[in-house]
């Protein structure tokens, strides 16, 4: 997993939409880049909504918000329609940018280890480096947490 004050890795991938996104576009910004392992579950849909609900005041302080999961296009289309989700979810099916960040690998729930994408969120800074990293995420809670840490 990169660290933090280092340059956030690289990518390029596509939306919702098929439009080619790349982090290196984005230089100039504040990023929030939240790696989540599906959509429609009962945790992604709660963390999803929270950045929903909090929307209005990460536009307002220039903040472009990402959400990251190996779901394709027409997933990512069904899930921002039925929550009305107003920013851009990432397809990375064969989680390569999941690789890159370090949130893919063994996880555990109920007994059963697996291998998926671990709840995590990068801030970047407008230089494209690593601020902060969460990895104990309250999909709840985590909007308000993210915009406190861009407060700094």
């Amino acid at each position: 997993m990169p660290k933090e004050g280092t340059v956030a890795p690289p990518f390029t991938t596509t939306d919702a939409d098929g439009q080619t996104v790349s982090l290196k576009d984005l230089r100039g910004q504040k990023v929030v880049l939240y790696f989540y392992p599906k959509d429609d579950t009962p945790g992604c849909t709660k963390e999803a909504c929270s950045f929903r609900d909090a929307f209005s005041q990460f536009k307002k302080r220039g903040i472009e918000i990402l959400g990251v999961s190996p779901d394709k296009e027409a997933s990512h289309q069904k899930f921002t329609a039925k929550y009305k989700l107003p920013f851009t979810l990432l397809a990375d099916t064969d989680n390569a940018i999941a690789d890159a960040y370090g949130t893919y690998g063994e996880k555990k729930f109920m007994g059963r280890i697996y291998m998926g994408v671990k709840r995590t969120t990068f801030l970047i800074d407008e230089k494209g480096k690593i601020k902060k990293i969460f990895e104990k995420v309250n999909p709840e809670e985590h909007a308000r947490e993210v915009l406190d840490a861009f407060k700094d």
